[in-house]
């Protein structure tokens, strides 16, 4: 907004800017995401963050608040009512469609798209954020479920978390249909039920016993729940292969419709960030939203801002480190070019090197190179040119060292 007659240089409500170090932090989740996912032998794929309105509204793809509420919906310039993607599962799903006759299965597919959703911005939600989306396509077999929930785990220890800062809770759709049928909900308190499960411990119990009695269930059903099978089959299996912190959790229910099988959330367990981190399940019957026949999927999507808040409270956040390795000083502007072959030669030994442009006096240019947080400076004068001889200068501790100008590139690579 315009101030004083002068535009605002505050971002939009609910969205971020990305300053270098920020920057530097958001490469670094990304870089994990893509390592830990590659190497479990899923390919990356995009699409547009454009998608057909239809595609949020159609039947089962989206819970009602979603759709109607949380979306940046709008009509272009040829009347086509479009929404910037409030996920990717949908996306994923249309595009595995279009081709299914074309792709190999089971097949592995990974993204970090951004996606946009109205909603009020608070601790762990903005309005534009990115997500690691990993979906496996194709076995509906419960090791398929197990695969999915295992990188779920490797991705938490990649980021430097041991097994007792988080935990891994598991239930099934399958567990709550049964209770429905068992209750014989109508479809409006079933809707109930869902969402008051979805808010489960965000409201006080009091409040929730008085609901579900409302409902007709009683609390203590929850309470004394015995893990369904395929929940005790799956929490076997994981045991197997090395997880040992996930266990049943009745309450958990995932806020998608789409969700027709086992369903899970990653909880931090940090007592400053306690909540749920990401999650995902089955949804085998999204398929036929584009007239396909089901097709067995499951996959989990994680948010880049609840992954910074559970690094932050336990200070794994990585120090920033400079992509620049050094920094040419120059005595004046006469040495600009002599600098900038200076540099040349080193860029094309693999080392960045940013170069003055002669407009500050000489302190300065140390200052502002300190600043920035480069490690290394050397100053090119007129002595240095002639000589072949220049002072390196670790910033940190201010220890100098004289090296030839043709050992430079080796001396760097050193560090």
């Amino acid at each position: 907004m315009a101030r004083n007659g002068k535009l605002s240089t505050d971002p939009y409500k609910g969205v971020r800017d990305f300053y270098p170090k920020e920057q530097a932090l958001q490469q670094h989740l990304f870089s994990i995401m893509r390592q830990v996912a590659q190497s479990a032998g899923y390919e990356e794929y995009s699409a547009s963050l454009l998608e057909p309105a239809e595609l949020y509204r159609a039947k089962g793809s989206e819970n009602e608040e979603i759709a109607t509420q949380q979306t940046y919906t709008f009509l272009d310039r040829g009347d086509r009512e479009v929404t910037l993607r409030p996920e990717m599962t949908p996306t994923v799903a249309r595009m595995v469609a279009a081709r299914r006759r074309d792709l190999s299965f089971p097949l592995r597919w990974y993204s970090i798209p951004n996606v946009f959703r109205y909603e009020r911005p608070q601790r762990g939600r903005v309005r534009e954020h990115w997500q690691l989306n990993i979906d496996l396509f194709g076995s509906e077999h419960i090791a398929a479920d197990a695969e999915i929930i295992l990188l779920a785990h490797t991705l938490m220890r990649a980021f430097g978390a041991t097994e007792n800062d988080f935990e891994i809770r598991i239930s099934s759709r399958g567990f709550l249909n049964g209770l429905i049928t068992q209750h014989s909900l109508s479809e409006e308190s079933t809707k109930k039920l869902h969402g008051l499960l979805d808010r489960h411990g965000k409201v006080s119990s009091q409040e929730e016993e008085a609901s579900l009695k409302e409902i007709g269930i009683s609390p203590q059903e929850f309470v004394a729940s015995v893990a369904p099978k395929d929940v005790v089959e799956l929490l076997t299996t994981l045991k197997e292969l090395g997880c040992s912190n996930a266990r049943f959790e009745p309450y958990i229910v995932r806020g998608f419709d789409y969700y027709t099988g086992l369903v899970f959330e990653v909880y931090d367990t940090h007592p400053d960030n306690n909540r749920s981190l990401f999650g995902g399940g089955r949804y085998d019957n999204l398929m036929e939203l584009f007239g396909e026949e089901t097709m067995p999927a499951v996959g989990f999507g994680m948010g880049d801002v609840t992954i910074r808040d559970f690094l932050e409270v336990r200070s794994l956040t990585p120090s920033y480190t400079s992509p620049i390795k050094v920094y040419l000083a120059v005595t004046g502007e006469d040495m600009v070019t002599e600098a900038m072959k200076i540099a040349s030669r080193l860029r094309a030994q693999g080392i960045s090197a940013a170069v003055d442009l002669g407009d500050k006096k000489l302190g300065e240019q140390i200052k502002s190179a300190d600043k920035k947080g480069i490690p290394h400076l050397i100053v090119i004068g007129r002595n240095e040119i002639d000589s072949g001889m220049v002072a390196i200068r670790t910033l940190a501790t201010g220890e100098e060292e004289k090296i030839a100008l043709t050992s430079l590139p080796s001396f760097l690579k050193s560090f």
